[in-house]
């Protein structure tokens, strides 16, 4: 049981967000892990010189994930902010207090960012989503109308044409993920990260606006009274995308030929920028599934078993985001960095994104553990101590204040 106003409980969660969160994690993995392939000649961070089969995989990748994991994470990001949000002015706060609760949530992404960045893996973005959220929460109490002209605004700048992704794909690992000694990835990285954190925030703009919007409404925890508008989202979002993606993923597979520069000036960004519907689209389709899933007169009950039973373990995985996100990034920490295992040189394309996979189905065994031990997650309890510390402290001053006047 949750104080009022404090963080949901897990019994008061609706299983359509967190099923979401959970693959997106898979997402995240399949995303993240084929950065580190080592090859001679590189395609939007994929080896384009591997075999038929590596090429294959990368171009499923590069259609269905690349580009579209992240702002799917940014379209749950912003339902979250709105969720917390409610549940502050449910129970009589002020909107300073709330801006104040989540300026202490983004400091704790920034350092933990940093962190993860400096230790783990470079390409971190919890300190992008944490000066995100500094900046947002000047958008709380923006029109509907506001947040889809932002949002638009945003998209159409990400859309332009742009020479600035030229190197990076054609570009494979740099020194600053894969680092030849500890202090070298120090220094490395001390000087890329603010960069990395201080930039990567403008991309998830527009679904992180989108997200503040659809929380507003609790579409994905209603999703029985939107119906119309989740279909909708589903099949016009990952149409646009895959559309969006083919340019790019059709080069990476081998079937077109390595573009020009001008070429490949349109293209990235429409990739990127499609990558948005594609993370709505997601989203709208996993809570579907939820749908379809909590429907049922037997779903979900007890332990679960079969389909319910993962979609369960599944969604366990969406409750401890944060922690089975750092659990991935030891993975690519201890497999690829040159002064331990060192394989970059050794996993393909292919044998990378088995691995990703891999990576991820260990999560959701440790997170449904977690979730049969009733366990939040060490990340997670971090998180939610420092957010809502002045929150508590508040509930329990209250409740002394009530029980010394019952007893006067």
């Amino acid at each position: 049981m949750t104080g009022v106003g404090g963080p949901t409980g897990v019994g008061e969660r609706a299983l359509g967000p967190d099923l979401a969160r959970g693959f997106m994690l898979l997402f995240i993995a399949l995303a993240n892990s084929h950065y580190f392939v080592s090859g001679a000649r590189y395609f939007a961070g994929f080896p384009v010189d591997g075999s038929v089969v590596d090429r294959g995989v990368g171009m499923v990748i590069s259609t269905l994930v690349d580009e579209r994991a992240f702002p799917m994470f940014g379209v749950l990001f912003g339902y979250g902010v709105a969720q917390i949000v409610r549940r502050q002015r449910e129970a009589g706060r002020e909107w300073w207090p709330i801006r104040r609760l989540l300026w202490r949530r983004s400091l704790v992404l920034v350092v933990l960012g940093f962190l993860h960045a400096m230790l783990l893996y470079i390409g971190d973005i919890l300190a992008a989503y944490g000066v995100l959220l500094f900046l947002g929460v000047w958008a709380l109490r923006w029109k509907d109308r506001w947040l889809f002209i932002v949002a638009g605004f945003v998209l159409i700048l990400i859309a332009l044409p742009s020479d600035d992704l030229l190197d990076s794909f054609a570009e494979g690992p740099d020194p600053t993920m894969l680092p030849a000694g500890f202090g070298s990835q120090l220094a490395d990285r001390i000087a890329a990260q603010p960069f990395v954190a201080g930039v990567a925030w403008i991309g998830f703009v527009t679904p992180f606006l989108i997200g503040l919007w659809a929380g507003r409404r609790r579409i994905l925890e209603r999703p029985a009274e939107h119906l119309t508008l989740l279909r909708t989202t589903a099949l016009l979002g990952l149409t646009i995308a895959i559309a969006g993606a083919l340019p790019v993923s059709l080069v990476v597979g081998g079937v077109l030929a390595m573009p020009s520069e001008h070429t490949l000036s349109i293209i990235g960004p429409l990739h990127a920028a499609t990558g948005v519907f594609g993370g709505l689209g997601y989203a709208a389709l996993i809570v579907l599934v939820a749908h379809r899933l909590t429907s049922r007169p037997d779903a979900l009950g007890g332990r679960g078993g079969g389909r319910q039973g993962i979609a369960l373990a599944i969604a366990a995985v969406g409750q401890r985001s944060l922690t089975c996100y750092l659990a991935q990034s030891v993975v690519w920490t201890v497999v690829f960095t040159p002064y331990l295992l060192d394989l970059s040189d050794t996993l393909t394309t292919t044998t990378t994104a088995l691995l990703a996979v891999a990576t991820w189905s260990a999560t959701v065994l440790l997170a449904d553990r977690m979730r049969r031990a009733n366990y939040r997650g060490p990340f997670e309890l971090l998180i939610r101590r420092i957010t809502y510390r002045s929150t508590a402290s508040q509930s329990t001053a209250a409740t002394r204040s009530r029980s010394s006047g019952s007893r006067a």
